[in-house]
């Protein structure tokens, strides 16, 4: 009768270690899934200028394509707890472009969550930085896709950052931007719109 007793005790025990060391990697990759999923938070970022998915104005692009090269109005919203700036970045992804920058900021204070219309150059927040783009300007460039190439995407994206200032050249690359808020990014949102001639 004990040991039976004692039988039963040992494949209880057993048991139990099997559900422990079948909970410990599911409970593992929960909190990975968690962490992936805070850093992966969706913000708002949209225009009064277009649609996400429209076609881009005139006026925002550049001279040589028949526009005024005004940076468009931005709002964004719905940033994580924690934010403390922002970033900014607009590119073309297109195979012809292959990540053309065309606008890069950082340290926008965490209490702004809006830029007027043709802000680049003038109006911009106080503290935030703007960077070179690919035509070797600082500031906003807007679209010039080559003729004949068909429409081009524009890709806005805000960033939501978990650091206050970034101390970057002004002339850094595309890569180089991304490496450095790369480790800091709580959230982002995106806004596309489109060009073509």
């Amino acid at each position: 009768m004990l040991e039976s007793r004692h039988k039963k005790l040992i494949l209880k025990q057993i048991h139990m270690k099997r559900i422990y060391f079948f909970l410990v990697p599911i409970s593992f990759f929960l909190v990975v899934a968690m962490v992936i999923a805070a850093k992966e938070a969706h913000m708002q970022l949209i225009s009064p200028a277009f649609e996400d998915g429209g076609r881009i104005p005139l006026k925002y692009v550049m001279p040589a394509a028949g526009g005024k090269n005004l940076s468009p109005p931005l709002t964004w919203s719905e940033e994580p707890k924690g934010t403390k700036s922002f970033a900014l970045l607009c590119v073309d992804p297109h195979p012809v472009a292959q990540n053309w920058v065309h606008w890069m900021v950082i340290n926008i204070p965490a209490d702004i969550h809006h830029l007027e219309e043709g802000a680049s150059g003038h109006a911009m927040p106080p503290g935030a930085k703007e960077l070179k783009n690919s035509f070797g300007f600082v500031g906003y460039g807007g679209p010039q896709p080559p003729p004949g190439t068909g429409d081009h995407p524009y890709v806005f994206t805000i960033f939501a950052l978990d650091i206050e200032k970034l101390d970057l050249p002004e002339d850094i690359n595309l890569k180089g931007f991304q490496k450095a808020i790369s480790p800091h990014i709580l959230a982002k949102g995106q806004l596309t719109g489109y060009f073509g001639r």
